[in-house]
């Protein structure tokens, strides 16, 4: 089913936890053809004009301070600069967050999922992910290890991460998370934590199993299905496999 809304459209969305900016800029230049692209460019071309001209003013500003000669104006003009790449980001960032939400619902593919109840599989790595971050702070001589560059290299080695999205009837679905989607400082850990509805385009099947670290280490160890399991009517892992779904959107709803 298409991404439901309410009479105001999404205005019901009052809290934008995740948002894969990519995707959703895809999705949107796919249906326009492109045109969305040159308007986003056009956008782009006004904020570098609005930045360019604080630059201006701002050398001006310090250009009464001989004695700190040009580096107070060039350092001006760079920190004015920066704040004019902020402003253009965040400017693009809601172009794409506003367009999506204006359009989603005529976007085929994308399903609003509800009424899930979000985990991380033990040993998998979007559990280890969620807590490195605060085992890197102890101080643990007997492991191995160092926790702090585990945070790391899970950044590093998966871009997207999985977590079991299951309804009030007991179905589960395995959700994708693109680590660098995530807005307002949320994280992974919060998921679990919320009322949240979630966008989504199914993109294929996989099994819980295979979720695990061991299981992406080696990628080729699936089990085999025997004959014998086929005529007893034996659940195999094929036969329990679940719907991928990359999440485009996470958020809340008034009155969640």
């Amino acid at each position: 089913m298409n991404a439901a809304t309410n009479d105001q459209g999404n205005l019901s969305l009052i809290k934008i936890v995740y948002f894969d900016e990519e995707s959703a800029s895809d999705l949107l230049d796919i249906v326009a053809g492109g045109k969305e692209a040159s308007l986003r460019e056009s956008s782009k071309e006004r904020v570098n004009e609005v930045a360019a001209d604080a630059d201006a003013r701002a050398a001006t500003k310090f250009n009464w301070l001989p004695f700190f000669g040009g580096s107070v104006e060039a350092g001006a003009a760079a920190s004015v600069s920066a704040v004019g790449r902020s402003i253009l980001n965040k400017t693009l960032s809601n172009t794409i967050l506003t367009d999506y939400l204006r359009k989603c619902c005529d976007l085929n593919g994308i399903e609003k999922l509800t009424g899930l109840t979000v985990t991380a599989p033990l040993d998998s790595a979007a559990f280890m992910k969620m807590f490195t971050p605060y085992l890197a702070i102890l101080k643990i001589n007997e492991l191995p290890l160092n926790l702090a560059e585990l945070d790391s290299a899970l950044m590093s080695a998966k871009g997207y991460y999985e977590l079991i999205g299951q309804d009030k009837n007991g179905k589960k679905r395995i959700l994708r998370f693109n680590i660098q989607a995530f807005r307002n400082n949320y994280g992974l850990v919060d998921l679990g934590r919320m009322h949240l509805v979630f966008h989504g385009i199914r993109v294929g099947k996989g099994s819980e199993s295979s979720l695990t670290m061991e299981a992406e280490m080696k990628p080729n160890t699936a089990s085999r299905v025997t004959a014998l399991e086929v005529v007893d009517g034996i659940p195999t892992e094929e036969s329990t496999f679940l719907d991928v779904y990359d999440i485009v959107l996470a958020g809340v709803e008034y009155g969640e």
